[in-house]
C-alpha cells in the first residue's frame, strides 16, 4: 500500500476540507482552478480528458470513484486538461474486462492531481449555494493553498480555447455504412471530443481544424457543413472564430455543440452568462419543443445563452427542465442550428443522437435547393 499523503482542500472563500493527495504531485504541492460539481455516476475516465474541463478541478458527487479502472478507447482527448478532481472515495481495487490500468495510475501518469477522503456532499452543498468559486488543494500549507486560491482567475474572461485546440488540421475518415458516398465536414476544434467525431465519421470525412481557421480557409476546402465543437471557458473571451461563424453563416450547413452553440448563438446577435454552477453531469432532462418529448442529456458547461437576447431570426428548439436554460436553436433564415447538451453522450442512452442525423438531413436539403437554384 502506497503511504498516505495528507491534503488540503482550500476555496476561494476559506472553506477547508481534509483529504489525502491522489494521482500526480502538483508543483510545489499546489493545485488550483476554478471547483465545480458533476453529477454523474459512471464515465469518469471521459469527463476528466474533455478538454471543456480546462482550468477547472472536477468534483466527482457520487462517492465511490474508479472502481471499474480505465482504458485508453475511453479518452476524450490525447491527454487530460482539467487542473485536478475531487472524490470522497478512490476505489482500491478496480474490476471490469476492458480495465487497463487504474485511476489512481493513470492520473499519475497524465500529470492530473487529485485529492480523495473530501466530504464531497458538504463541497457540493456549498458550491450551489455560493457558486463556483477558485479553490487550490494539495499538500503544501493551508496558508499556501489560501493564497493560491486567492489567486487564482477562475475561467471569467480567460480564453481557454486556444489552449486545447489543435495545432495543425488532421482528417478523420469517413467510418459510414459501405456502398454510401460520404459527405465532406469540416470541425472547429474548440476542445472537440474522440466521441463526437466517431459520430461525425459516420456521415463523413471529418477535417479538423484549429479555432483560429479563417472561413475563407474554411470554405476553400469545399465542405458540406461545418461543425461548432464543444470547449472550455469564456464564449465572450474566445478570440476569432465568431469572425469566422459570421462569415460561414449562409454560405454552408453549420451545426453546433456547447461552446459551439454560444459562440452560433453570439454571432447570431445573442448574449451569454455565467450560471452559478454551471450544469454538469449525465441526468439533465431537456424537452424538445417541437415534439413535446424529453431527453435525458449529457452536459459540461458554465455558461448559457441569454433567453431575452435572440432575434426574431433565432427559434429556441430545447429546454432545460430543470432551470429552462435555452438547450437548442435553429436560425429562421439560414442553414444552422446547435444545441447547450452533448448528444455523443449516452446516459438516456442514446435520447439525442438524432441531431447528427438531423444535420445529415439539413446538408442534404441545402445542396438540393442550391441545385434547384441553379446556385451550386
Amino acid at each position: 500500500m502506497s503511504e498516505i499523503r495528507e491534503a488540503l482542500l482550500v476555496l476561494a472563500d476559506g472553506t477547508t476540507f481534509e483529504g489525502e493527495a491522489i494521482g500526480a504531485e502538483p508543483p510545489g504541492g499546489v493545485a488550483s482552478g476554478e471547483v465545480v460539481f458533476n453529477t454523474a455516476l459512471t464515465g469518469y475516465q471521459e469527463i476528466i480528458t474533455d478538454p471543456s474541463y480546462a482550468g477547472q478541478i472536477i468534483t466527482f458527487t457520487y462517492p465511490h470513484i474508479g472502481n471499474y479502472g480505465v482504458t485508453p478507447l475511453d479518452d476524450e482527448a490525447h491527454r487530460p486538461f482539467a487542473r485536478g478532481v475531487i472524490v470522497r472515495d478512490l476505489a482500491r481495487r478496480r474490476s471490469n474486462w476492458r480495465s487497463e490500468a487504474d485511476l489512481d495510475g493513470f492520473l499519475r501518469a497524465a500529470g492530473v492531481p487529485g485529492i480523495a477522503g473530501v466530504d464531497t456532499r458538504r463541497l457540493t452543498r456549498h458550491i450551489r449555494d455560493a457558486g463556483a468559486m477558485p479553490g487550490a488543494f494539495g499538500t503544501a500549507a493551508e496558508a499556501t493553498l489560501e493564497a493560491a486560491a486567492t489567486a487564482e482567475p477562475g475561467t471569467d474572461g480567460v480564453d481557454l480555447v486556444r489552449t486545447v485546440t489543435c495545432s495543425s488540421p488532421y482528417t478523420v475518415e469517413f467510418a459510414g455504412p459501405a456502398g454510401r458516398t460520404p459527405k465532406r465536414i469540416v470541425a472547429y476544434d474548440l476542445g472537440i471530443k474522440a466521441t463526437i467525431l466517431r459520430h461525425l465519421s459516420g456521415i463523413a470525412t471529418v477535417e479538423v481544424v484549429p479555432a483560429g481557421t479563417p472561413a475563407a480557409d474554411v470554405l476553400a476546402r469545399q465542405p458540406d457543413g461545418v461543425f461548432l465543437s464543444n470547449g472550455p471557458g469564456d464564449p465572450a473571451a474566445v478570440a476569432a472564430v465568431p469572425e469566422a461563424i459570421d462569415g460561414l453563416l449562409g454560405e454552408v450547413p453549420v451545426f453546433g455543440i456547447c461552446l459551439g452553440h454560444q459562440l452560433l448563438a453570439t454571432v447570431l446577435g445573442a448574449e451569454t452568462y455565467k450560471l452559478p454552477f454551471g450544469h454538469h453531469g449525465g441526468n439533465h432532462p431537456v424537452r424538445r419543443l417541437e415534439t413535446g418529448t424529453v431527453e435525458i442529456t449529457s452536459q459540461n458547461h458554465n455558461y448559457a445563452v441569454d433567453d431575452g437576447s435572440l432575434p426574431a431570426s433565432v427559434e429556441v428548439t430545447h429546454r432545460n427542465l430543470n432551470d429552462g436554460v435555452v438547450e437548442g436553436l435553429r436560425c429562421r433564415d439560414v442553414p444552422a442550428f446547435s444545441v447547450q447538451y452533448h448528444p455523443e453522450a449516452g446516459p438516456g442512452p442514446h435520447d439525442a443522437a438524432y441531431l447528427f442525423e438531423l444535420f445529415d438531413q439539413l446538408i442534404d436539403t441545402t445542396a438540393s435547393n442550391a441545385t434547384a437554384k441553379g446556385t451550386r
